[in-house]
């Protein structure tokens, strides 16, 4: 149907039963294959693993890692190197098994040293928050996997990607921390952003700050998406120096914290809207001068 030659069903352990480790285990099996085992230590963790993996058993890592022809690393990037190096000091590898790990930061080098033992490595990142329920499964749907992997293992790994029920994305090993940091600069500080802007809400008395705040940060987000710097409204863009003033003012007031983001972003749009020709040169010197007068 998808013009994708798929693995045969495999036997699977899951190394962290995480939000991202537990739905692509229940991903995975939902696709046909078999886990086996997870491994899982905190009290949430191993109420995800009873949720998503019901009847998996609960292991030590490396008997994860035995009884498994698939093993997934869903642990955090900065734990990962450590992981790897310690399986494979103790010989937990065996010849033939697909090893892939979740990692955004990471492409396939972190697992450089399970090659000796003819593992074959991949590199899936979800592109995707996760809040470790059934629900993830849904969004897989709608998803993309940042893919990286040797040329003649690519099959392989968009083949799993699309068992899982969402869209591969090639990168290269080059790219990785570019394609990390671009993910995390627009899904968690878009976090940080939205909090701060419903705080400033409920400050200014609004009951319901979501309510007013939702409908348009979502038409602002998909305009942004189908437009780029085209879909930019608002003060910045039309050089109301006036009310970026106003702004400033009353973030002094109330929140000096918010006021650092606001000055920080007010830059960055005003130079993106300078050179895609959104903001008269003559509006932008006047606008850029006062935000860097209000810097702290």
């Amino acid at each position: 149907m998808d013009g994708i030659e798929h693995p045969a069903r495999l036997t699977v352990g899951v190394v962290g039963a995480g939000r991202v480790g537990a739905v692509l285990g229940a991903a995975l099996a939902r696709a046909g294959h078999g886990v086996t085992g997870v491994s899982a230590v905190s009290a949430a963790s191993l109420a995800r693993a009873a949720d998503l993996l019901p009847g998996v058993p609960v292991r030590e890592v490396p008997d994860v890692v035995a009884g498994a022809e698939l093993v997934v690393l869903a642990v955090p990037d900065d734990a990962l190197a450590d992981l790897v190096a310690g399986l494979t000091a103790t010989g937990a590898w065996q010849a033939g098994q697909i090893v892939v790990h979740t990692s955004g930061r990471h492409g396939v080098s972190v697992l450089e040293p399970t090659r000796p033992h003819h593992v074959l490595p991949l590199a899936l990142h979800p592109a995707m928050t996760f809040t470790g329920t059934a629900m993830d499964l849904e969004r897989l749907a709608e998803c993309c996997f940042g893919v990286t992997a040797d040329d003649a293992l690519r099959p392989v790994a968009e083949a799993l990607v699309v068992e899982m029920g969402a869209d591969p994305v090639w990168v290269l090993e080059a790219d990785r921390a570019a394609y990390h940091a671009a993910l995390a600069h627009g899904a968690n500080h878009l976090v940080t952003l939205t909090s701060e802007a419903m705080e400033l809400l409920a400050r200014a008395g609004v009951a319901e700050p979501r309510k007013l705040l939702g409908p348009l940060m979502r038409a602002a987000l998909d305009n942004a998406l189908r437009l780029g710097d085209t879909a930019l409204t608002g003060p910045v863009a039309r050089g109301d120096v006036g009310t970026v003033e106003d702004h400033l003012r009353e973030l002094d007031r109330l929140s000096p914290e918010i006021r650092r983001t606001y000055v920080a972003l007010a830059r960055a749009t005003a130079l993106r809207a300078l050179d895609s020709g959104r903001l008269r040169p003559a509006a932008a010197e006047p606008l850029l001068d006062t935000l860097a007068d209000q810097e702290p």
